[in-house]
Formats: C-alpha cells, structure tokens, sequence
C-alpha cells in the first residue's frame, strides 16, 4: 500500500481523478484512474466530520470550523455536516444552527440533530426539511440519516428508504444509513448490506470488503468508502478496494 505523506494535493493528474477522504485525523486526497486506485496522501489535517463538493468547488465541516477549498475557515464555528444549494454553502452545527454562507453567514433555522445535506433537502432526526426562502418547511419522514436530491429525490431512514413523488414513497425496507444518486443512477446502504437502483428497484451488490459504507460518490467512477479505512471504486464491472491506513472516515467528495 502507498504510504500517507502529509502534504497539500490540488490538482488533478491528466486522466485521473481527485477525491477527498474526510477523515478523524484529516482530509485524505486520493488519485483514482478509472477504477485503479493510486497514491494518497493527507491534504488537510483536522477532525473532519463532513464534506461536500460541486462544479470544482469544495467545503469541511470540522470540530473547530468549517473549511473552503484552500482549507482556509469561514467563521462559523464547529460543524457536523455541509452542503451546497447551488454555489451557496450551507452547513450545520452541532448546536443546530442552519446557516447560508454567501460572502457572510446568514442563520437560516435551528434544527436538532442534523445529519445530511444536499442543495434543499436538510436530513435530521426529526426528519427531512427543505430550504424555503430565508427558512425551512418540514416534509415529513422521522429519523432521517441522509438524503440525495438529484433526479428524484431520495431519503434514507432508519426504517426504510423513501422517493419524493406525491409524498414520500416506499422504495426500499431497511435500516439505511447513506443514499447518494445522479440523474442516472443511486446507491444506497444499510449497516450489512450495500444496494444499487435498479430501474425501480434496489439491489443488494456485492462488494470486497465487510464494513459498512459511509458515503458515495461520483465522477468518472463511482467512489466508496467504510468508515475503517477502506476506499472503493467501480467503472460499472466490479469493484476495487484500497485500504486507505485511516479510520474514522465520513465522507467523500470528488474535486
């Protein structure tokens, strides 16, 4: 296994792609080339609790603030998760703040226990909400773990997993813990068993390691990771894994 040097990793390689690894002892850069896993190396050092990414943006929550692209703070003080409504950031604190950032902070709502963001739907334990205006609505569901807005929006709880059509659906009975999704495609996963959408179904898949997945992620591959330490990638024939040397992983976001 390639050793972990600490050192800031920006760019990209031609034909490879970057993705960022939040992890208890940092942000972790990893380069995969379709689905070969290459080097890695430590970005950031932090207690990183979440991370998200878009257009070649890219944001951290940490124990002590949270974190832009160079890894400078933003001022907003210890946070659990982060999203982006576009090119606004948005993040939560352990206390429930809810806050737009856009050149300055602004206090959207306070929400107990949050878990996940994605552009407008807000994943916490009393469910899902959504961003409306200067605030948020709830939109129902109970014991929201995570939530993933594209195509057809998708939440996972801890009873099942849910599509926003004429409400929420039923798509799926289970103990989910993470959903992540494109316009073409989903993964999901439970503490035991990763799944896949299958046209309107959800198929378990088989993957080279034991531990549950954390997040997923997409680019030119599709990325995972368990919270041990173990990085995943599929091209769509099969998956490679990597043991990464970390623990406490996260979250993934891909540059």
């Amino acid at each position: 296994m390639s050793s972990i040097d600490e050192k800031r990793v920006y760019g990209d390689r031609e034909g490879t792609t970057t993705v960022f690894v939040a992890t208890e002892i940092g942000v972790a850069c990893a380069k995969v080339s379709a689905d070969i896993v290459g080097e890695f190396s430590i970005a950031h050092r932090c207690v990183a609790r979440d991370i998200a990414g878009t257009d070649g943006n890219f944001a951290v929550a940490t124990d002590e603030d949270v974190l832009d692209r160079e890894f400078s703070p933003l001022d907003f003080g210890s946070a659990v998760a982060v999203g982006f409504d576009g090119d606004d950031l948005l993040a939560a604190g352990p206390d429930g703040r809810l806050a737009r950032y856009d050149d300055r902070w602004r206090e959207l709502a306070s929400l107990d226990d949050v878990r996940a963001i994605d552009r407008d739907l807000v994943a916490t334990a009393d469910g899902v909400y959504r961003l409306s205006g200067e605030g948020v609505r709830h939109v129902g569901l109970d014991d929201a773990r995570d939530v993933a807005t594209a195509g057809v929006p998708i939440a996972a709880t801890g009873d099942g997993l849910y599509r926003l059509g004429n409400g929420w659906m039923d798509a799926a009975e289970g103990d989910f813990r993470v959903v992540s999704a494109t316009d073409e495609s989903a993964y999901a996963a439970t503490g035991d068993a990763f799944f896949v959408r299958d046209g309107d179904e959800w198929r378990e898949v088989s993957l080279p390691v034991a531990d549950p997945v954390v997040d997923v992620a997409f680019g030119d591959g599709v990325y995972a990771a368990t919270e041990s330490g173990a990085f995943l990638a599929s091209v769509g024939d099969g998956w490679r894994s990597r043991h990464l040397g970390l623990t406490g992983v996260s979250a993934l976001a891909v540059r």
